[in-house]
């Protein structure tokens, strides 16, 4: 089989939001369009201020795997890729591809995404297991993220080596189950909340490596409150699902002994 060639998968949408990425964004179509020639492309503009919008809407006119849609302003990274998935599965897409506008998430390394979802509900492109590396990341980003994922997998149990990655490849079924009216995390946290529920489903998790390089124009969306909402919300998921799990427990342990003795 052609290594472009993922007609098996059905239909693939490829998400990319946008804020202030006019320079960037023409090239990053163009290569998923060169990885993957059959995928469509889903621009998610946040009314970006530098113009991005409207270049968008040029790239959609030109080539009709390309679709964009314009959001009032910016409201989150996790806001966007919810409406996106929201209108791919409208549209009927079988395959959904998050992926950032800003060359970090390589498009040439999305037919390795795409291969692994063949035997998986979910991929994730991840930085931290073997072959996977990040390039330009000072020591402060890798430990922010090493870190997250560590603090993850302590105290939700989730046996993922990269949490907080964003290169990521859902089957459209996949999504469905995860219960996206409930989603209100953004940043980070989006990104650990999702692969959480897939675990919690029983859903196969496959993560494949991937080198993750910083960008080399515009500026980072990462914060310290993206950051801190992560902590915070793990933390509380974390206790939450201690506590459920303790009073099961307790619930189990009561019912086998008011069984024992009848």
């Amino acid at each position: 089989m052609d290594s472009t060639d993922f007609s098996d998968l059905g239909r693939i949408l490829v998400i990319i939001p946008t804020f202030n990425e006019l320079s960037t964004l023409p090239v990053i179509v163009r290569r998923v369009r060169t990885s993957v020639p059959a995928a469509h492309i889903l621009i998610a503009d946040d009314n970006s201020p530098d113009g991005t919008g409207r270049l968008a809407d040029e790239l959609a006119a030109d080539d009709g795997n390309v679709h964009v849609m314009h959001r009032l302003g910016k409201e989150g990274l996790g806001a966007a890729y919810l409406a996106g998935f929201a209108w791919a599965l409208q549209a009927g897409y079988d395959v959904v591809v998050e992926m950032d506008a800003d060359g970090s998430h390589q498009p040439e390394q999305l037919p390795r995404l795409l291969d692994a979802l063949r035997g998986a509900d979910l991929v994730l492109g991840s930085r931290w297991v073997p072959g996977g590396r990040t390039e330009n990341w000072p020591k402060s980003r890798q430990l922010i993220s090493r870190g997250g994922t560590a603090y993850t997998r302590v105290m939700l149990g989730v046996p993922i080596h990269d949490a907080t990655g964003g290169y990521r490849a859902f089957r459209a079924q996949t999504l469905r189950k995860l219960d996206l009216h409930e989603v209100a995390s953004q940043g980070y946290c989006f990104q650990i909340d999702l692969a959480w529920r897939a675990v919690q489903r029983g859903m196969r998790v496959v993560e494949v490596p991937i080198t993750f390089v910083e960008r080399t124009s515009g500026t980072s969306k990462m914060s310290r409150r993206i950051v801190a909402e992560a902590l915070w919300r793990v933390t509380v998921w974390g206790v939450d699902d201690k506590v459920t799990r303790v009073r099961r427990r307790a619930s189990a342990r009561r019912s086998s002994s008011h069984g024992g003795g009848a």
